[in-house]
């Protein structure tokens, strides 16, 4: 299947509500930072991979075209939106984003539609109010491949027993991007030579260090590695919520910034499963388990070896996880600088009770990064590849969309 053409935008769904009047706390001081809140638990119940990123970049474009169009500041994505000036911001982009959240995970409308009568009933009534309300339109990265059935062939010969279990979205690298032209406009050369020096100290590092009960990693790079175990939205979208609060930006700023957080980082799982699924490169359980047979000398093979945390069910290379925070944090440094910031923090529910902070985001890209080698699920070459391909994605995107009007 080639690359699927990308939807038009579809303004079709205009939100009547009866707004309940009920005691609540006070509107939060920006409606994109509350609703990215809101919707983090709902898409990532469903999926912590792929398709939770594609649900986010959605339902953040729909309230920045919402505010963007109220107030032109920035370049529309794809279609202009006309809107009156005097509409609300917060109640266009809130019910834009229930909207979405909606359709995409119909399982959970009751829940955000209270939500939703909630955040509402804080905003005065009134015109701006209204017309607010009727701007929130469903916007869908419709017919997008996304839903195309798995039709992954496994690598065996016939009559021999390979592992059964599913592989994880292998069609996701034919899905249509946000911003990329296409899911391979990344894809980096293959993974280095099995029989090169540089294969093997890759596979001797992570032999060592991540082994699960590894005798050279220390208690603190085990604590790391067990907390980059988790993935998806929650591994950076928080971050991204103390930065902008830290800093003050305002609902147009925060509706650019999140929007093109989200759009690199669906982007960059597009990239990512395009070229795992290109070059199929073996795991390090996999790897060092067959170590005899690489062609490399200084490749022991262990025939018992595990890895401190889980291997993910699709191929090795390059480290998804890397790909993720260079797209993210390379972002977020096009809009708070790449010095010294305010202190901000991780924690995940795979390292409970810690938590790491850091005042540069430079740290933040490469703290998963040294995680995954420490857990024995990439390798080192891998962990570069993957960045290296998220600050490409993250520089494409601001360069390209979403820029400040002249």
């Amino acid at each position: 299947m080639g690359s699927v053409t990308r939807a038009s935008f579809i303004a079709s769904l205009v939100v009547g509500l009866s707004v309940l009047v009920a005691a609540a706390a006070p509107v939060g001081a920006d409606v994109i930072t509350d609703w990215n809140q809101k919707a983090l638990p709902i898409v990532t119940k469903y999926s912590l991979g792929a398709p939770a990123y594609r649900d986010l970049a959605i339902m953040h474009l729909a309230m920045y075209q919402c505010v963007n169009s109220i107030e032109p500041r920035y370049e529309p994505y794809k279609t202009k939106l006309d809107a009156p000036a005097t509409a609300s911001k917060e109640a266009a982009a809130a019910v834009s984003a229930a909207v979405v959240l909606s359709k995409l995970h119909p399982d959970d409308q009751a829940k955000i539609d209270a939500e939703l009568k909630q955040y509402l009933a804080q905003i005065p009534d009134g015109p701006a109010k209204d017309e607010g309300i009727a701007l929130g339109l469903l916007t869908l990265h419709a017919n997008d491949g996304s839903n195309e059935p798995d039709s992954y062939r496994p690598r065996t010969t016939a009559g021999r027993y390979v592992a059964t279990a599913p592989v994880v979205v292998p069609m996701w690298g034919k899905v249509a991007p946000f911003a990329m032209k296409s899911g391979s406009q990344f894809r980096p050369g293959p993974p280095i030579d099995l029989k090169s020096r540089e294969w093997a100290e890759n596979y001797n590092e992570i032999k060592a260090i991540g082994a699960k009960n590894s005798t050279t990693r220390t208690p603190i790079q085990t604590e790391t590695g067990r907390l980059w175990l988790y993935t998806g939205p929650g591994t950076f979208m928080p971050l991204a919520v103390q930065l902008a609060q830290a800093k003050g930006l305002g609902v147009n700023e925060n509706a650019r910034l999140f929007t093109l957080v989200a759009m690199a980082t669906a982007d960059a799982m597009v990239a990512i499963f395009d070229a795992k699924y290109h070059y199929e490169f073996w795991r390090p359980i996999t790897a060092i388990r067959n170590g005899d047979i690489d062609g490399n000398p200084q490749t022991e093979r262990d025939a018992t070896w595990d890895s401190l945390g889980p291997s993910p069910m699709h191929p090795e290379y390059p480290c998804a996880h890397c790909i993720v925070a260079g797209a993210a944090g390379t972002v977020m440094q096009a809009f708070f600088g790449t010095g010294t910031l305010p202190e901000f923090s991780l924690s995940t529910p795979t390292a409970p009770g810690v938590t790491h902070r850091w005042t540069r985001l430079e740290d933040y890209i490469a703290e998963p990064s040294n995680a995954r080698i420490w857990s024995g699920i990439h390798y080192r070459f891998s962990t570069k590849v993957g960045t290296e391909m998220g600050r490409k994605i993250a520089d494409y995107t601001v360069q390209n969309f979403l820029r400040p009007l002249k």
